[in-house]
């Protein structure tokens, strides 16, 4: 992947070097061949093109900043009620990520959601204890994690 991505900026260099063109437009048309080049040529390399892994990262940064939104709004709702009508509860997740950083990725989304707290990693890594403020049904909270923070960090990690 890294491969890919130096060659393209080699390619932008390259052409903007044989053009003589030395503005940052020049650069933007070197690199935006280079990359149509790389795309005529994918089949040559072992993994897939960079540009796929930077769109499932864009993808999973707005899916957070979605997320984060809602739950922002949802405790804030929850705090503004006249009588305080919640259901924490303690469960545990089952994770389908195996590496270390997906995991510790999953866990700090899942943290900096409000209303949510992974507690604990258990030492197999396979399940996260996790606190939720306000919980009526924690299948729906399970199911709700795992289609979206795990299911894009699943995107983002497996070429």
């Amino acid at each position: 992947m890294s491969f890919q991505i130096l060659l393209n900026f080699f390619l932008a260099f390259l052409l903007m070097f044989l053009t003589s063109n030395y503005t940052p437009s020049g650069f933007v048309i070197g690199y935006l061949l280079g990359l149509l080049s790389l795309l005529a040529l994918r089949r040559f390399f072992s993994t897939r093109l960079y540009l796929g892994l930077v769109w499932a990262v864009i993808k999973l940064i707005i899916l957070f900043i979605k997320e984060l939104i809602l739950a922002n709004i949802s405790v804030l709702v929850l705090v503004l009620r006249p009588k305080l009508e919640m259901h924490p509860a303690f469960f545990r997740y089952d994770t389908k990520l195996q590496t270390d950083w997906e995991i510790t990725l999953l866990s700090a989304l899942i943290t900096l959601t409000p209303g949510t707290l992974v507690v604990h990693v258990s030492d197999d890594s396979k399940s996260l204890y996790i606190h939720v403020i306000d919980s009526n049904d924690i299948d729906e909270t399970i199911d709700s994690i795992k289609n979206t923070f795990e299911k894009a960090i699943l995107e983002v990690s497996r070429s």
